[in-house]
C-alpha cells in the first residue's frame, strides 16, 4: 500500500463568502461552514488512517475537529501550512487592492511565484515552508492515508509543487473550493493526482454554495 495524501480546504467562512483576501485574518467557520466539516468527518472517518496535519488557524482547525473526534485522531498544528499573508490586502476585495495598489497588484498577477502582495508572502516562500511539512509527512509515513487541513493558495502552491507545475501559475491551472478534497498518491513514479475538487461528501444544498 502506497501512502495517500487527503488535502481539504477549510469549510466557508464569511471572508471566502464574500471573496476578500484572507490570510492571516483568524476567522472562523460560519454556520455552513461547520456543516461542511460535519459531513466530511461523517464520510471520509470511515477510512482507515495514520495522522491528522491542520493549519493553526482557526477554520482550519474547526474543519478537522470533528474528523479528529470521529476517528480519534488527535490535530498535528503545523506552521507550514497556514495560508499565504497578503499583507496589507487583507480583508479587500480584488476591486479594492487594484485601486489602492495597483502596481504591485498588476506584478502579483503577472508573476505571483516571486512578486507577493505588498508586505505579504510570494509563492515561493509559501511554497518553501509548506514544503517541509510534506517531506515530514513522507517519512513519517510510508503508506495508508494522512490527512492535510489547510487553505486555498496553500494547497494550491502545495500541489503545484508536488506535480511539477509552475509556481506562477497556481492561480491559473488549479482550483480549489471549500471544502473540497484532493488526493496525491506517492509511487514508485513520485506523487499522482488520483482525485481533486471533490465535494461529493456534501449535500446539495451546501455543494450548491459559491466554493471561492
Amino acid at each position: 500500500m502506497s501512502l495517500c495524501v487527503y488535502m481539504i480546504r477549510h469549510g466557508e467562512t464569511t471572508a471566502s463568502q464574500t471573496d476578500v483576501f484572507s490570510g492571516k485574518m483568524n476567522p472562523d467557520l460560519n454556520e455552513a461552514g461547520f456543516a461542511m466539516a460535519q459531513h466530511f468527518a461523517q464520510k471520509y472517518a470511515l477510512l482507515s488512517w495514520q495522522a491528522v496535519y491542520v493549519s493553526p488557524m482557526q477554520r482550519t482547525q474547526s474543519t478537522a475537529r470533528p474528523f479528529c473526534e470521529a476517528t480519534g485522531l488527535d490535530m498535528q498544528l503545523r506552521d507550514g501550512l497556514k495560508e499565504m499573508s497578503f499583507g496589507e490586502w487583507e480583508n479587500l476585495t480584488k476591486e479594492q487592492v487594484n485601486e489602492k495598489f495597483p502596481e504591485d497588484y498588476v506584478r502579483w498577477l503577472t508573476e505571483p511565484a516571486w512578486n507577493a502582495p505588498t508586505g505579504g508572502e510570494s509563492a515561493v516562500q509559501v511554497a518553501s515552508r509548506a514544503s517541509l511539512v510534506m517531506s515530514e509527512i513522507e517519512e513519517k509515513h510510508k503508506d495508508g492515508n494522512v490527512l492535510v487541513v489547510a487553505h486555498k493558495s496553500t494547497l494550491r502552491v502545495v500541489l503545484c509543487s508536488l506535480l511539477g507545475l509552475d509556481l506562477g501559475r497556481y492561480r491559473d491551472r488549479i482550483t480549489f473550493p471549500v471544502a473540497s478534497v484532493s488526493v496525491v498518491e506517492f509511487g514508485v513514479h513520485g506523487p499522482l493526482l488520483v482525485k481533486h475538487g471533490d465535494r461529493s461528501h456534501l449535500p446539495a444544498d451546501l455543494d450548491a454554495r459559491p466554493g471561492t
